[in-house]
């Protein structure tokens, strides 16, 4: 049977994408209106259309996140937790637009990039995405493996084992049962929250550390590194696309937006109370031990648990461990495997069986098989691989951040759903942030020796005067531009009945000479950090 290829209008949609929404807690037809009294409609009608933003939150605390947030608890204590609080606005800004985009566009991100960008920034994106999803892969696993053999499990038979669970899960040709899955997977991930009432926190320090910012011993360039690794591991491109996708995969259209909405800040708001509670468990079970501030690595702080008389929080640090790298291992690769069909315009639906997408199940299937694989090599450089998707993420996350931003702000693909003015002076200010910890982070992990504090310092001035230059240009040409007519016309539209045109339909956007010259300067970034990216992963790998 030929695999099915798109269709056009409406649109450029895998047929799978249209009818009704099949989740894990009930069915709400197509034809359905959003519920306008009545809680406990409105409670129904939420849990049906809850998944893609609970699913894309909660799978970002994965195997890198738990190990993250464990060692900054063990070697700062609990004072990086307002870390926590300033990501979840940053969380929900970010989510809460790429989940408008699969509602309105019903496209992928990937696709979106392709058509609005060109094929040099489609490319670009999907190779890196395809790239750093596939490391990241690696280290679930190796998360997967660590907590297994921490009960006994040799990963001669845990990797195999959590190879066949993986594709088992996704395979059944049925969107609801992938999503029971995952809703079960999320569920077990609320053990990070009781874990950190077992040592007997004292609740005055945390609070004090939650609402204000400090870090204990000081800011120096390990605290520095850390604090970027949170964000690092919190905000990740990955997340952008699987949310989008899914979100079109659910058939979630304009109309039930807001609900999809509130799953994004439920997710963002739980995600970081159980990253907290990872933090302070480690806080303080290793408050005035030897195991303070020597963090090595989880399986080696579920030890420590066990050996200061704590085996519970020891068990229960794996079991976390184990369900995250299970959670985040199933979503990056299906970012990647949507990815693919966006790119390659053919069926990708969790909706379909295999013999329907055989090119997006195989993906998923032979990325799992790979990285599974690589962690049983013997002598594989694993810790090099860690290193290399770490870095890469943080390279990659600015050109990712701002195709968003101005995706977002494309006329022709969100009409009425556009971003207001204030919510681009906080993306604007979202954007530089990561923009510049991911230049930090690129160039401390590419120039060990450089100063780190005197690096932040001057990206940070910088910075400032970039957003405040930028703000001052943005109230001048409103003043002088007044009322945007087009706009105004656009807001006046029923918003729930806009959908975006077919893309091939739509204009190229113009490129102004404030955007292209931003484009080329991001691109030479990319190449750049690329580039030396390269050299030290080849360094490192001969002994250097």
């Amino acid at each position: 049977m030929t695999e099915p290829q798109l269709t056009t209008a409406p649109a450029q949609l895998d047929p799978a994408h249209i009818g009704d929404i099949q989740g894990a807690w009930g069915t709400l037809s197509q034809t359905a209106q959003p519920p306008r009294q009545g809680w406990l409609k409105r409670l129904t009608t939420l849990l049906i259309i809850m998944g893609p933003g609970l699913v894309t939150m909660i799978g970002d605390n994965d195997a890198g996140g738990v190990a993250t947030y464990t060692q900054a608890g063990q070697n700062y204590g609990t004072s990086l937790l307002w870390t926590l609080l300033i990501l979840i606005p940053v969380l929900i800004v970010n989510q809460e637009m790429v989940a408008r985009l699969g509602a309105v566009t019903r496209v992928g991100h990937a696709r979106l990039i392709f058509e609005r960008f060109g094929k040099f920034w489609g490319l670009f994106s999907f190779l890196d995405l395809f790239l750093v999803n596939y490391l990241t892969l690696v280290t679930e696993f190796i998360g997967f493996a660590m907590a297994l053999n921490y009960f006994g499990v040799s990963p001669l038979i845990s990797i195999p084992v959590g190879i066949l669970g993986l594709i088992a899960i996704v395979i059944t040709g049925s969107f609801r049962r992938w999503e029971r899955v995952m809703w079960i997977n999320c569920l077990v991930s609320l053990l990070m929250i009781p874990i950190a009432f077992l040592p007997h926190p004292a609740w005055g320090p945390i609070l004090h550390d939650t609402f204000i910012p400090g870090v204990a011993g000081g800011l120096n360039a390990n605290a520095l590194l850390t604090i970027i690794a949170i964000v690092g591991t919190t905000v990740a491109p990955w997340q952008l696309f699987f949310q989008q996708s899914n979100v079109v995969d659910k058939r979630i259209t304009p109309r039930w937006l807001r609900y999809e909405r509130l799953d994004t800040i439920i997710g963002s708001l739980l995600t970081n109370i159980e990253a907290a509670g990872l933090i302070i468990a480690a806080a303080f079970a290793f408050a005035g031990t030897k195991y303070f501030n020597n963090f090595v690595d989880a399986g080696t702080t579920a030890q420590a648990y066990a050996a200061l008389g704590h085996p519970i929080m020891g068990a229960l640090l794996m079991i976390i461990l184990l369900n995250a790298s299970m959670l985040g291992a199933c979503a990056v690769t299906l970012s990647t495997a949507y990815a693919v069909g966006d790119v390659f315009s053919v069926a990708h639906s969790l909706h379909r069986r295999f013999h329907e997408a055989r090119l997006f199940y195989s993906v998923y299937i032979l990325l799992i098989v790979l990285a599974g694989g690589l962690v049983l090599i013997p002598s594989a450089p694993l810790g090099l691989l860690t290193f290399a998707v770490q870095a890469l993420a943080g390279i990659l996350l600015p050109s990712a951040t701002v195709f968003l931003v101005l995706l977002c702000n494309d006329r022709a693909v969100l009409g009425p759903w556009v971003n207001r003015f204030w919510l681009n002076a906080v993306a604007t200010v979202i954007v530089g942030l990561l923009v510049a910890l991911s230049f930090i982070l690129a160039m401390t992990t590419l120039f060990p020796t450089v100063d780190a504090m005197l690096l932040t310092r001057v990206v940070f001035a910088i910075l400032l005067a970039v957003l405040l230059t930028l703000g001052v240009l943005a109230a001048i040409r409103r003043l002088r531009r007044g009322p945007d007519p087009e706009l105004e016309t656009l807001m006046r539209m029923k918003k729930e009945d806009w959908q975006m045109p077919p893309l091939q339909e739509i204009p190229r956007p113009s490129w102004s000479l404030t955007r292209w010259v931003g484009m080329v300067t991001l691109r030479a970034y990319l190449i750049v950090a690329m580039v030396l990216l390269v050299v030290k992963v080849v360094e490192l790998a001969l002994g250097h």
